[in-house]
């Protein structure tokens, strides 16, 4: 290991965050994404950074210390109950154009399933997850803040695009 990287533990359990990481993992599966990451705000340590990939070990970014946890692991939380989401086959994209080609409500359909995760973090918690597409490089992000506070976003790669109050 050389200087710059930093050791990362293996770990059972996260504690307060261990309900975040089984949501995060049921979204997932639930809605067939790539990946899941929930940004949580916690009273006195800051914000926790929690990332479920698909076929990855969970990790968690809790400011100070970088933790992994086993994607399968048991954890003492119930799992939430998320409105039924549709599999969809990877969207057809034009990154450069910000472009998606889907079925007609695919993409706002996405974003309804991403603002329940949002609710179910409650608080100002953050939610974001991504889609396969036809560009590897190029996935279909959704993020959203709990409170609704803030509108939609939604990126295809880097690009990011700032949804209007009222969309979907």
């Amino acid at each position: 290991m050389s200087g710059d990287e930093e050791a990362i533990d293996l770990v059972a359990s996260v504690g307060e965050l261990d309900p975040v990481v089984v949501a995060l993992r049921e979204f997932l599966h639930h809605a067939n994404a790539v990946r899941a990451v929930a940004i949580v705000q916690r009273a006195a340590e800051g914000p926790a950074i929690v990332d479920c990939g698909r076929l990855a070990p969970i990790e968690v970014d809790l400011g100070d210390r970088l933790v992994h946890l086993p994607h399968s692991i048991e954890l003492d939380s119930e799992a939430p109950v998320f409105p039924e989401v549709r599999h969809m086959a990877a969207f057809q994209v034009n990154a450069i154009a910000g472009e998606v080609a889907a079925p007609i409500g695919a993409v706002a359909h996405l974003a309804d399933a991403v603002r329940a995760l949002a609710t179910e973090l409650g608080g100002r918690n953050v939610a974001m997850a991504q889609w396969a597409t036809s560009d590897p490089d190029a996935p279909l992000g959704i993020t959203a803040r709990a409170d609704g506070s803030e509108p939609l976003v939604v990126s295809l790669g880097q690009e990011e695009f700032v949804m209007g109050d009222d969309w979907p």
